[in-house]
């Protein structure tokens, strides 16, 4: 008898398939764009002809284009075929771009963007969330402390804590806007600590920072909320300037 499960399992993992290949395509020229291996108005190729450079199917290198359509960093037109976009129309702050920029050697100045960006924003909410955070919010907001405090910000599970600590406090700044950027925010706390590790930026592990940041929140004193995720970003900002002056 034949298992009427067995076809849609093995369609499953044959779109699981194509989606990885996919993805592994967008991933490799994302990164050389990035990097500026290639550049705005460098073609890309053909379809044809770089699938079968790449040893893929003309399906998931199509696929792979229409993801980076999607974040701006490509563009068609007419008989003039697949270019790199012009960087003004790249979707910086994609998560998955955030995350190709630091897979390669990402410009100083982009990590001073990210930076101001978080300057400008997280003071600003960590004050709204001493305002308007929930219990649930609070809560969360204090496993993650406890967390960062019992594994430190230089392990895989004190980072996942340190990213769920910023995504808690913009959700409980019941500002939508804000809370948009979580993915974002979330994408360069996650890459600019890693990044500070990979080139011996260590200087602390800010669980005091944070906890300050907490305790301002939990206290509903917004000024102290502010002014403790300002000095937070500070030493992050300054840590990283130790090796780039120029961020």
């Amino acid at each position: 008898m034949v298992n009427p499960e067995r076809p849609r399992t093995e369609l499953a993992d044959q779109r699981d398939t194509q989606a990885t290949i996919h993805a592994a395509i967008a991933r490799r020229i994302g990164t050389a764009i990035l990097s500026g291996e290639l550049k705005p108005g460098d073609c890309v190729g053909g379809e044809i002809g770089q699938s079968r450079t790449m040893g893929v199917s003309r399906a998931a290198y199509r696929e792979a284009i229409r993801l980076l359509l999607a974040k701006g960093l490509l563009e068609t037109q007419a008989k003039a075929g697949t270019h790199v976009a012009p960087r003004r129309r790249w979707n910086l702050l994609d998560p998955e771009v955030i995350a190709w920029t630091f897979a390669g050697k990402p410009d100083p100045r982009f990590i001073r963007d990210l930076l101001e960006l978080r300057a400008l924003v997280e003071p600003a909410a960590a004050g709204l969330a001493a305002l308007r955070r929930s219990e649930a919010e609070l809560e969360e907001m204090r496993t993650a402390i406890y967390a960062m405090t019992a594994h430190g910000l230089n392990s895989a599970a004190g980072q996942e804590a340190d990213r769920q600590f910023h995504n808690s406090l913009l959700a409980a700044s019941g500002n939508e806007a804000f809370a948009s950027l979580s993915k974002s925010i979330e994408a360069a706390v996650q890459w600019i600590t890693l990044y500070k590790k990979r080139h011996d930026l260590w200087q602390s592990d800010l669980v005091e920072e944070h906890t300050a940041v907490f305790e301002g929140i939990a206290n509903r004193d917004p000024e102290r909320a502010r002014q403790a995720m300002s000095d937070l970003l500070g030493i992050t900002l300054a840590n990283v300037r130790t090796q780039f002056p120029e961020v």
